[in-house]
């Protein structure tokens, strides 16, 4: 009999644990009064200073193993010359792309031939050094040639984005918090997150290419966009009398 009744009142406890916790939880989750919901972003304008030059050699061939050959040898050369101009700079790298060689056939479908191509990028913030070093490597051919954001560039920009973004949003905060009648406000949940809308390219021409390569070691036409970075702070407050 004893047993039973310490068994009853250890049930009723623990009904009343939970009963107290589902209040809890119900009273956790009503929604806060007085909030208010809404965005403040920082722009600037930022031009790109990481420049990616990729430049490429061709050879054909009747033996798989010739055309591999050759162009291990024009690579070597290529690569000879531009780790000379690389090296020691920390702002301008040499490292290769894409090797392959690949068989071409007749309409009867026999192998007529080979084709193979092998990259070799050049890559940095040293522009004008990158530039120099391409116009040098005249045995290949630029096929791409591509501006971007360097890593140091564009966290240096959107630290002070983001502070000048949160900044705004305090004030935007407050000021609201006035117009409606209301002392202040305290933070809700609030993200902050960054967007590269874009940059305006600028097209590499390949006419303007073959022009500069009639002086000797004559640097790349190249010529660096500009486009918006932003960041932008989303998010809630709630006004409090």
């Amino acid at each position: 009999m004893h047993m039973h009744t310490v068994s009853s009142r250890w049930h009723q406890g623990l009904s009343v644990l939970a009963l107290t916790l589902l209040a809890g939880a119900v009273h956790a989750e009503a929604p806060r009064q007085n909030a208010l919901s809404f965005s403040a972003s920082a722009t600037e304008e930022v031009t790109q200073d990481l420049l990616v030059v990729t430049l490429q050699a061709t050879r054909e061939g009747n033996q798989a193993s010739d055309v591999q050959t050759a162009l291990k040898q024009v690579m070597e050369s290529a690569l000879t010359e531009a780790r000379k101009a690389a090296q020691g700079q920390a702002g301008i790298e040499v490292r290769t792309g894409s090797f392959s060689v690949q068989p071409r056939y007749t309409n009867a479908g026999r192998i007529s031939g080979w084709q193979g191509t092998a990259q070799l990028m050049l890559e940095g913030t040293d522009t004008t050094r990158i530039s120099q070093t391409a116009g040098k490597l005249t045995q290949l051919n630029v096929v791409n040639m591509q501006y971007g954001l360097s890593r140091a560039l564009r966290e240096r920009h959107e630290a002070a984005l983001t502070s000048e973004a949160i900044q705004r949003f305090r004030s935007r905060a407050g000021a609201m918090a006035q117009a409606f009648g209301f002392k202040g406000y305290t933070l809700g949940e609030v993200s902050v997150s960054s967007t590269e809308p874009g940059f305006e390219p600028r097209p590499y021409m390949m006419a303007a290419r073959a022009k500069t390569m009639e002086a000797a070691d004559a640097a790349l036409p190249v010529e660096p966009g500009k486009g918006r970075l932003s960041v932008s702070v989303n998010g809630q407050v709630y006004l409090t009398p």
